[in-house]
């Protein structure tokens, strides 16, 4: 429920997403054909609104995190103790909670880190009036064209789809490089264990398993977003084509 109620409230700004999306819709074209590098006022108090709203998101995923974390590790030295199904269920399912947890985490801060890129798919998550259809042909266009026809709104938009992308290489591989170690601490439990507790070597070597899928698919996420920081134009014209 705090994940759902708090954030709205604690970004000031942030309520019904039909009226966000609306308000970043006009917010948006108002800023293509002031046509500078400067966020307009009402876009920038979108963003703004945006990135509080993130960051709320995160600070709550982050808590949620470490309590599983903990609860986590309170499980496995249970398990070790006594184990049982009732412990084996709870420890599956909080593990399970604490990979959602991290996800959005992750997701979350790369909102904050570029508020206003990750506002950017209300442009083209539903139909959209006269107005903006007029801008969307204008950026395609321009897109399209020479380096030199792009104008200083495009480049904005540009950099921080970039930024964006940017962001999530970062985390991804770093949360990779976590989950990497984690699997090899659970494979030394089990080498460990399993000569003397084979139930103990059978839960580290699940967990060593789960651990090492989940880093082959965080890795899938940090290589995709570094093709896509390094060389933004192609995935934005995907982007503004319908994609994301």
């Amino acid at each position: 429920m705090a994940f759902v109620v708090a954030p709205p409230v604690l970004a000031g700004g942030v309520g019904d997403p039909g009226h966000l999306a609306g308000a970043f819709r006009a917010a948006f074209t108002g800023f293509w054909r002031a046509g500078g590098a400067d966020l307009t006022p009402d876009l920038d108090r979108l963003v703004d609104s945006w990135f509080r709203y993130h960051v709320a998101k995160a600070v709550i995923a982050a808590l949620l995190l470490a309590v599983l974390v903990a609860l986590g590790a309170r499980l496995w030295k249970a398990y070790r103790t006594s184990g049982g199904a009732a412990v084996t269920i709870t420890g599956a399912a909080v593990t399970m909670l604490a990979l959602f947890s991290l996800t959005v985490l992750m997701a979350n801060v790369q909102g904050a880190a570029a508020p206003f890129a990750s506002l950017l798919p209300m442009l083209v998550d539903s139909p959209a009036d006269a107005a903006l259809t007029g801008t969307l042909d204008q950026i395609r266009q321009q897109l399209a064209g020479a380096d030199d026809l792009r104008s200083p709104a495009l480049a904005v938009i540009t950099d921080d789809y970039a930024w964006y992308h940017t962001v999530m290489a970062v985390l991804a591989t770093l949360v990779a490089l976590a989950l990497v170690t984690l699997s090899v601490v659970s494979w030394r439990r089990f080498a460990a264990a399993r000569s003397r507790d084979r139930r103990v070597a059978r839960a580290a070597a699940a967990f060593g398993v789960l651990m090492a899928l989940s880093t082959l698919a965080v890795a899938v996420v940090a290589v995709a977003n570094t093709t896509v920081a390094a060389d933004p134009l192609p995935g934005l014209r995907g982007f503004f084509d319908g994609g994301w």
